[in-house]
């Protein structure tokens, strides 16, 4: 055969190669964790898993612990690792069979991007040994994460800085402290004035003396008529102290700032200088919420106990359907502005975790019983400072309530709007408040709690946002009317 002959074909088998290749990288739409590659090495045919988008927002997670091994088998909904996203610590379902043959990125590894290698799967049988020498490169290799744009939150992905426990930079420039005036120790001479006492230096004495933040006033000069010179400034020790810190030693530490304190960083800043906020501020009597409560956990027989923020949202929840701007968001999404009215009523509760603020979502309010709200807000809470909500149960809420009652120190607080929502209300605590009574004291205790709303004004007029507080105060003080 000729060699133009030979080369055609050699060539004709490298296309073919090619298109193969080509075909395996093709992604289901139903399994966007995984990409097909088929190495420029010699690797057996494999899948390689990616980091998958857990949440709307997520651009990049850091590797929890691994609960699959090199070797072990694959089943559709095992859980193969755990994923810090921008919101909670949640678990990665796999929905594939086959063999983790290996793992790329080992328990602890940070802001790894969404579409990046994390592990490598094939089917059944194949050598686990066959894969020994390969790397993130042979599985497409790294990518940078994605800043999210819109509505979404942004996540910053340089990694936190580990450096605090070493020794910190030179001190930053001080201030050198004006000498405080005082007498002569001899009281037949004339008194003098802080300029006069202030030591004598050079231009280059000084700029050492900020850098290293040494008091002038300390130093005994040596050069002529006491002038502190640049010697004097490196030969200074100063006087140990029981307080001072040793030498060398940082007085602070740098803690890393984790992806979900990342984004709740972003999102209110976002909404801080999206949204122009305006409060509106009501005190409100519970006195007949507090006597409705008691009766009802009285007769409960242990089923349920109902808190004073499960009639709130009930309450929340009311007022929301009778001032419906409350309940909506302003949106911009393809090129369109418009403000959204939700026909149902979403209530987020705000929940404090070890990581941050969380607001698991009491979906449909208004055709939920107490019982059922005050069972979900419980369960929703749990599972909030365990970091195992799902991404559904977090996102999506139409209003927001941040209860700090349970603070006896807390009056009154304004909150920051969750956005794309238009209002979100904050609760102090309980506090007892006399009242004019036509009794003979003339005065009786009244329990009553301050709520001050914080409104959008893009959605939420400023009359409008006192007509939701005057349906709330009124929902709230005639606890009744949440039973019907």
């Amino acid at each position: 055969m000729s060699a133009a002959a030979l080369l055609a074909r050699a060539s004709g088998r490298l296309c073919l190669q090619s298109l193969r290749a080509r075909e395996s990288v093709a992604t289901p739409a139903t399994f966007g964790a995984l990409s097909r590659y088929y190495a420029s090495k010699s690797f057996p045919p494999h899948t390689v898993i990616t980091m998958p988008a857990l949440s709307p927002t997520m651009t990049a997670g850091n590797i929890g612990t691994w609960q699959k091994k090199a070797g072990d088998a694959l089943a559709p909904g095992d859980v193969l690792v755990e994923i810090e996203t921008d919101k909670a610590q949640m678990d990665f379902e796999f929905q594939e069979e086959g063999v983790l043959i290996k793992v790329l990125k080992d328990s602890g590894a940070k802001d790894v991007a969404v579409g990046n290698p994390i592990a490598v799967m094939a089917e059944e049988g194949t050598d686990v040994s066959a894969f020994d020498d390969f790397t993130v490169e042979d599985a497409g290799g790294q990518k940078e994460a994605k800043e999210g744009s819109g509505q979404e939150a942004l996540d910053a992905s340089e990694p936190p800085s580990n450096s605090s426990s070493t020794a910190p930079a030179p001190a930053p420039a001080q201030s050198t402290p004006a000498p405080q005036p005082e007498e002569s120790e001899s009281s037949g001479e004339r008194l003098q004035t802080a300029l006069q006492r202030a030591p004598k230096l050079s231009p280059a004495a000084q700029k050492l003396a900020l850098e290293k933040g040494v008091a002038i006033n300390k130093v005994k000069g040596s050069g002529p008529g006491g002038r502190v010179t640049k010697e004097d400034i490196e030969k200074f020790k100063p006087a140990a102290t029981a307080s001072a810190a040793p030498a060398g030693l940082p007085t602070y530490e740098d803690v890393p700032a984790s992806s979900m304190r990342k984004t709740i960083a972003a999102r209110l800043t976002q909404s801080m200088n999206e949204n122009p906020h305006y409060f509106v501020a009501s005190s409100i009597s519970v006195s007949k919420l507090m006597k409705l409560r008691q009766a009802l956990n009285s007769a409960a027989d242990a089923k349920y106990k109902l808190s004073v923020n499960d009639f709130l949202v009930k309450a929340l929840a009311a007022a929301a359907r009778k001032v419906p701007a409350a309940n909506s968001s302003w949106r911009e999404e393809n090129g369109n502005v418009f403000v959204r009215q939700h026909n149902t009523v979403d209530v987020s509760v705000a929940v404090a975790t070890p990581v941050g603020l969380m607001t698991p979502i009491v979906k449909n309010v208004n055709g939920t019983g107490l019982e059922s709200i005050s069972s979900q807000i419980k369960e929703l809470g749990k599972r909030a400072r365990d970091g195992k909500l799902k991404p559904e149960e977090y996102q999506g809420g139409t209003i927001t309530i941040s209860n700090m009652g349970m603070n006896a120190a807390i009056d009154r607080f304004t909150a920051v709007i969750n956005p794309p929502q238009a209002c979100i209300i904050a609760v102090g605590a309980v506090k007892k408040v006399a009242v004019p009574s036509e009794n003979e004291d003339g005065i009786e205790w009244d329990e009553q709690i301050v709520i001050t709303g914080s409104f959008d004004h893009k959605v939420v007029d400023g009359a409008v946002g006192g007509e939701f507080m005057k349906e709330l105060k009124a929902a709230i003080e005639n606890p009744l009317s949440l039973m019907l």
